[in-house]
């Protein structure tokens, strides 16, 4: 026998989400295909007036434990898993009085559901997890040849237009349709696993399962060449009010964008140009932090992000508006200052929930050939009790306060990373570059272009200086405090030139290198 030939006369349909069940089901009997359901399902289809029969009647056993045992007897698996063209299997199905089983419409029980809802308790959680509807679609999608397994509701349609033609479906798409149901049950297992793993408070497995269903296909990549989608749950935390479609780069943007601004509780701008900081504030009001902010490079914000950790309200949306960026980001949006910022209609505004950004705080991932890399999120910022001057001057209540500004905002530009800054506002940013001394240079640069004094300054290192040319760069430019992690084998040479310079300098023994 040809599967391609192979007729639908029997199926099994057990499903959670009824979504367009009763209707599909109504075109099955229609094309007189035999019809055993389960509990709550076969209950609809009969209260629909569809001929249906109880899983009971197949498995000639009756449902027991509350439900928990149905559908896992051998009359419901060989009939899934028996390959027609072998004639042992048929032998024994007629051995033993069993039919084929020729399509499974099955989706699972609402774990993911029963798991977002925050009066589930674990009872609650554990009688959600599925056993059959599993065992039943993973025996069918084996067996597609033989067996149709559908776990997609959105499917049902062009099942139809297939059996209502010559009553078969073609092998290609029922391949299809195996590979998607292996690839909905791994999801399933993957939410099992990282709950119990969350339970037990396990951070790293001996398998790594990760659960992302795919939030939506993007335009491209971080180039037009490069294909991108975007898998998660970002629309739980972020929710775009106006403009167009995020891209890629945008998604990596809002990401570096918001937590850097989670580090700061007063009223605080950031301004992000490719994941880097240019300027950083704080102040009373978010229209002289912005002010602050922009002053630090007036050039990169064109085009950039500017994110926020109060409510974007009239002033500060008067103020922005005339410079062209790429996002905005905000707790809120007051509506009046909605009504001028969506005049521009590339703008694109996002409103964060940072309570649920800081929920997802806790792992990091990178791919990398061959595999995954993954490590805790650098929560941590630094640990006061921790910091330990090391030069003969003590630094001023005013430095250990910029120094402390200083420290916070280093921790979220690329390394190699030099950030000079007084206590509320940054005044030079050198990022990513392969030597430290060659980050100061620019950070300096930088200042000057955009007539800023370092005089007075600190200066923050997001790891040791190795040689005591990045902390001379930086007093030549006028900071007279700096703070890094200490640890290099040079650091009395480095502690000396301080010290020769009479600045202060801070170790924070805490190191925060940004790849």
């Amino acid at each position: 026998m040809n599967p391609e030939n192979h007729k639908i006369k029997r199926a099994i349909i057990s499903v959670s989400d009824k979504t367009g069940i009763i209707e599909f089901a109504q075109e099955l009997s229609k094309l007189s295909i035999e019809i055993y359901s389960t509990g709550g399902t076969a209950k609809s289809l009969s209260e629909n007036g569809i001929p249906v029969k109880n899983i009971s009647e197949l498995t000639g056993f009756p449902e027991i434990l509350d439900g928990r045992v149905k559908t896992l007897h051998p009359a419901v698996h060989a009939g899934l898993l028996a390959q027609l063209n072998n004639e042992k299997h048929l032998n024994q199905l007629n051995e033993h009085h069993l039919d084929s089983i020729d399509l499974l419409i099955v989706n699972l029980y609402p774990f993911e559901e029963t798991l977002k809802n925050p009066g589930s308790s674990h009872e609650d959680i554990i009688e959600n997890i599925d056993i059959g509807g599993p065992a039943m679609l993973r025996s069918a999608a084996k067996n597609y040849l033989w067996t149709v397994p559908v776990v997609k509701p959105q499917n049902y349609t062009e099942i139809l237009n297939y059996l209502k033609k010559d009553g078969t479906i073609p092998g290609e798409f029922r391949q299809k349709l195996a590979g998607e149901v292996f690839s909905h049950t791994a999801y399933y297992d993957s939410l099992i696993s990282n709950y119990f793993a969350n339970k037990n408070q396990i951070g790293i497995k001996s398998e790594l399962t990760l659960g992302y269903k795919l939030q939506q296909t993007l335009r491209y990549g971080e180039n037009p060449h490069q294909k991108a989608v975007l898998y998660g749950n970002f629309g739980n935390i972020f929710t775009q009010l106006h403009g167009k479609e995020l891209s890629y780069n945008n998604f990596l943007d809002i990401d570096a964008a918001s937590r850097l601004i989670l580090e700061f509780e007063e009223p605080a701008i950031a301004i992000i140009k490719h994941t880097n900081p240019c300027g950083v504030a704080t102040a009373t009001s978010l229209t002289e932090a912005y002010k602050k902010a922009f002053a630090t490079d007036t050039v990169s914000p064109y085009g950039g992000i500017i994110t926020m950790n109060r409510t974007l309200d009239l002033e500060i949306a008067e103020t922005i508006h005339g410079i062209f960026t790429e996002l905005l980001i905000a707790p809120d949006f007051t509506d009046k200052a909605l009504e001028i910022l969506m005049k521009k209609k590339d703008r694109r505004l996002i409103k964060i929930d940072f309570n649920k950004l800081k929920q997802t705080l806790g792992w990091d991932f990178k791919s990398i050939a061959g595999g995954v890399l993954m490590q805790e999120t650098d929560i941590l910022t630094y640990e006061p009790d921790n910091f330990k001057v090391v030069t003969e001057r003590q630094p001023t209540k005013e430095e250990m306060t910029a120094l402390k500004f200083a420290w916070i905002v280093c921790k979220h530009v690329k390394s190699n990373a030099i950030v000079f800054a007084v206590s509320d506002r940054t005044l030079g940013v050198g990022a990513g570059q392969m030597s430290r001394v060659d980050s100061a240079i620019i950070a300096t640069q930088k200042a000057a272009q955009m007539g800023l004094d370092l005089h007075g300054s600190v200066v923050a290192s997001d790891a040791y200086f190795p040689f005591a040319d990045g902390v001379i760069q930086a007093a030549d430019a006028g900071a007279t405090a700096v703070i890094q992690p200490g640890g290099s084998i040079r650091d009395e040479e480095v502690i000396q030139a301080a010290n020769n310079r009479n600045m202060a300098m801070v170790f924070t023994g805490m190191r925060h290198f940004r790849h």
